[in-house]
């Protein structure tokens, strides 16, 4: 008796998350699709970032390197709220003699959790970099490479495999971080539904789709980068 009452409330539950997803599809994609749209233009900048800022402190390029360690060190050890909030509401009043500058709420999320997502990422390619051990680098020397040119042909491929687990999560935290821009109303999924939350007052429903769909995105991008990840797994003796 107790087995089938149980059942029975958790298909009325499941019934009533359905009827939610289906009463509010089109916004609930919208929202998705504006949260893939922010996370992917966010994660293809944070790649940049890192991998131009990792190979300065790397290779300890003058001004560059210096310029790349005090941008790790605020953005890693500030919260990632202040930071948006510096730039959708600071940025307004301006800085010394420069004007204030007013940026949308889209430019505000991707470029809120590039920079964000950058900062890890240059510690992840900088110390994939210098793991590469000194005698695949010296074998460029002697084979004539010049030094950019070996990090291309050395340095680049087998450092930037060993950086690859640590890039991993940080893209998925990046994905995960555009959840936080419902606090400048940008309407991604959790704006989206934190609206229609509002509106229907299906709290549990709402959450639950909210919860779900996080899961499944992270983690079939987690199943497809690890994929890669095994695709471009290190021989032993390069690790």
């Amino acid at each position: 008796m107790t087995s089938a009452l149980a059942l029975g409330l958790d298909l009325s539950f499941l019934s009533d998350v359905w009827s939610f997803v289906r009463d509010n599809f089109d916004e609930l994609a919208a929202g998705l699709r504006r949260t893939i749209e922010v996370s992917l233009i966010a994660i293809a900048g944070a790649f940049v970032i890192g991998l131009v800022l990792g190979a300065a402190r790397a290779y300890r390029v003058p001004v560059i390197s210096q310029l790349a360690v005090v941008y790790v060190e605020v953005i890693r050890n500030t919260p990632i709220l202040v930071q948006i909030f510096f730039l959708y509401y600071g940025l307004t009043q301006g800085i010394g003699p420069w004007p204030g500058v007013r940026l949308e709420a889209f430019t505000v999320a991707w470029l809120s959790v590039t920079i964000w997502g950058g900062a890890f990422n240059t510690e992840n390619f900088r110390a994939g970099f210098e793991a590469v051990p000194s005698r695949y680098r010296e074998a460029g020397y002697a084979l004539g490479f010049s030094r950019l040119a070996t990090f291309v042909n050395v340095t680049l491929p087998i450092g930037g495999r060993i950086a690859l687990p640590s890039s991993i999560n940080t893209y998925i935290s990046v994905v995960k971080n555009t959840s936080l821009m419902y606090v400048i109303s940008y309407p991604e999924l959790t704006t989206t539904v934190l609206q229609i939350q509002a509106l229907t007052l299906e709290t549990v429903e709402a959450f639950t789709v909210l919860a779900a769909t996080y899961l499944i995105l992270v983690w079939t991008m987690s199943a497809l980068i690890r994929l890669l990840e095994s695709h471009l797994a290190l021989p032993e003796e390069a690790r």
